[in-house]
């Protein structure tokens, strides 16, 4: 029972220290937070991109990524489906209009918020060097129970990360009526998303 405890604070205190650092996925689910008329609306983002985490991290435990991503061509694939992603929503975010307006609304509906969130969840290179490099590794000093305390944890992280980090977006929309603070935060968005998109170049390249 020690060990499973153990365990869960392990996998919660690394799942933490890896999901907090500002990328591409925090800053999908902030900007929607923001942007959208209550939370209720960032639903799809939110639960699409915890969902995801939680399928990278089961596989990651399982042990079943790395076997996935041994294939080269698989890997060059999904890194350049990644970047393609990562620069048509960042074009999105940069060209955005926050501030209430009916353009900011329908930037993101619901079907479009499941596909950037499985963009920036799946095709993110960090997201997955995350899970299969640090979770996967890590759970391997665990076995039953405790493995299974270790992997919940983790993925407890995800869901209550996002569901704060919109939140978060929320409450800072509704403080920003002007949309001045925003229209700032999605210039900053977009070169991010940019940034993620040309390391993922650099990296094919290699």
């Amino acid at each position: 029972m020690e060990n499973d405890l153990t365990a869960f604070i392990h996998g919660f205190l690394l799942a933490l220290g890896l999901i907090l650092p500002l990328g591409v996925q925090n800053v999908f689910i902030f900007n929607q937070g923001a942007l959208q008329k209550n939370i209720a609306r960032t639903l799809p983002a939110i639960i699409t991109a915890a969902v995801c985490d939680t399928l990278l991290i089961t596989l990651a435990v399982l042990g079943i990524s790395v076997l996935v991503l041994s294939h080269l061509w698989l890997k060059t694939m999904m890194l350049g489906l990644g970047s393609l992603f990562l620069l048509y929503m960042g074009w999105i975010t940069w060209t955005a209009r926050p501030g209430g307006s009916e353009e900011a609304e329908q930037s993101f509906p619901l079907k479009k918020q499941i596909v950037f969130a499985v963009s920036v969840s799946l095709l993110n290179p960090h997201a997955i060097i995350d899970t299969i490099g640090v979770i996967g590794a890590s759970s391997l000093g665990y076995a039953g129970a405790a493995k299974l305390s270790f992997t919940l944890a983790c993925i407890l992280v995800s869901w209550l990360w996002f569901f704060g980090l919109a939140l978060a977006g929320r409450t800072t929309g509704e403080l920003d009526k002007t949309g001045r603070w925003l229209y700032a935060l999605n210039k900053a968005s977009a070169v991010i998303m940019w940034g993620a998109a040309l390391y993922i170049v650099l990296t094919l390249a290699r």
